[in-house]
């Protein structure tokens, strides 16, 4: 399939729709209402520190919102009222945070059941809305939906879409695209969906262990063993990794992702000489400004003296998930919510590790004075910050008033 060429027909396609419906005002004003803080506005307006009692709050000079997300969560707004009788789905959550996605449900959005890791497109039915998420939708699903003869509006991140133009550009030069990712992740499965021959690789341990294959080859099946549910069909890595280009998800971590990107240029320049790097490595840059203005501001309040950090975002938001990485890496008490439903006491919390578990922490809160810090993931609204920072303000006793 020329996925090129279908995606440049769809965009043409009187069904398809990805810019706004004339609501934006109207909308602004509700977002505005619904997800937008006085008391965040005001601890921006403070050097992005506030202290009440014996509590200091410092915030991340990037949180929060970024300007993707909104514009996702704004197109789905005026479809809703773009549409008012209309049946409205959604191919996946909006964006990886729990009370926004349940405000769409309030608003009569549905949302594409799953069924044995499998997405059911059978309700769905002509004349149908469907709004494609701020992380994108494979092509497969966009060919599935225009056949159905369904309205598609494209919430899509620029930035991902940026991802995809690389990708196709590897495939071009019949380039395997090497994807830094999570291939169960929406942007990812949407990203590969678009290249042509491609292997998605975790971290930089999986990338150290693909440049050494690359070098001094090794064994073949466990390789494909290994990478069997992130590579394309019938890949095979004694002729697929001859030429390869760097993609990413636009929400991992930018040091690895430049770290992956830098490894195997090496390794090729190592494998087939300087002079012949150009015919086989390809690198873009396609890292997400947004993102990567969050990972920096975190790296800059990590530096400062904090009693505990607090991170807040969907517990299944990569680029919220990598924030709290960098709290963990630095062994500063770090909790990762996606609510102020979370902190259940001045004693208990609960939170979500790493490898995704959820556990319970006991004396979670210091005693006495203490400087938290806090940043959110770029689905996060403001509004759910303000509550997490009012709830630590009340166990400690140090009210705050606007």
């Amino acid at each position: 399939m020329d996925t090129k060429a279908f995606k440049r027909a769809l965009q043409h396609s009187e069904n398809y729709h990805r810019r706004g419906f004339g609501h934006q005002e109207e909308v602004a004003t509700q977002l505005h209402s619904e997800y937008q803080s006085s008391l965040i506005q005001e601890i921006r307006d403070h050097n992005y520190t506030l202290t009440r009692g014996d509590v200091t709050i410092r915030l991340a000079q990037a949180f929060g919102f970024c300007w993707g997300v909104e514009r996702a969560v704004a197109m789905a707004y005026e479809t809703r009222k773009h549409f008012p009788l209309e049946k409205i789905w959604i191919t996946n959550e909006i964006i990886h945070n729990p009370s926004v996605n349940q405000r769409l449900r309030e608003m009569q959005v549905g949302f594409i059941p799953v069924e044995a890791g499998e997405k059911d497109f059978s309700m769905v039915e002509s004349g149908d809305v469907v709004i494609l998420p701020a992380f994108g939708a494979s092509v497969q699903e966009m060919q599935l939906l225009n056949e159905k003869d369904c309205k598609i509006v494209d919430t899509t991140c620029p930035w991902v879409s940026k991802v995809w133009n690389t990708v196709e550009k590897h495939k071009k030069v019949d380039c395997t695209s090497i994807i830094h990712g999570k291939y169960k992740h929406e942007e990812t499965i949407a990203t590969s969906s678009f290249a042509g021959k491609y292997l998605i690789v975790l971290n930089l341990q999986e990338a150290e262990y693909v440049a050494d294959y690359i070098l001094n080859g090794g064994n073949r099946e466990e390789f494909i063993a290994k990478f069997n549910k992130a590579c394309s069909p019938g890949f095979d890595p004694d002729t697929d990794l001859e030429k390869v280009g760097i993609a990413n998800q636009t929400t991992m971590l930018k040091g690895e992702t430049e770290q992956i990107g830098k490894l195997f240029e090496r390794t090729m320049m190592k494998k087939y000489s300087p002079t012949e790097l150009n015919q086989h490595f390809q690198s873009f840059n396609t890292i997400c400004d947004a993102t990567q203005e969050r990972q920096d501001a975190m790296l800059e309040l990590v530096e400062e003296k904090l009693d505990l950090m607090i991170v807040i975002g969907g517990f299944n938001s990569s680029n919220t998930s990598h924030l709290q990485e960098i709290a963990v890496e630095r062994k500063l008490p770090s909790y990762h919510i996606d609510s102020v439903a979370r902190i259940i006491s001045p004693k208990s919390i609960e939170h979500c590790q790493l490898n995704g578990n959820i556990e319970i922490s006991e004396q979670w809160l210091p005693d006495g004075k203490i400087v938290v810090g806090i940043t959110s993931g770029a689905s996060t609204p403001d509004k759910v910050v303000e509550d997490v920072i009012q709830k630590i303000f009340e166990l400690k006793q140090s009210p705050v008033t606007i």
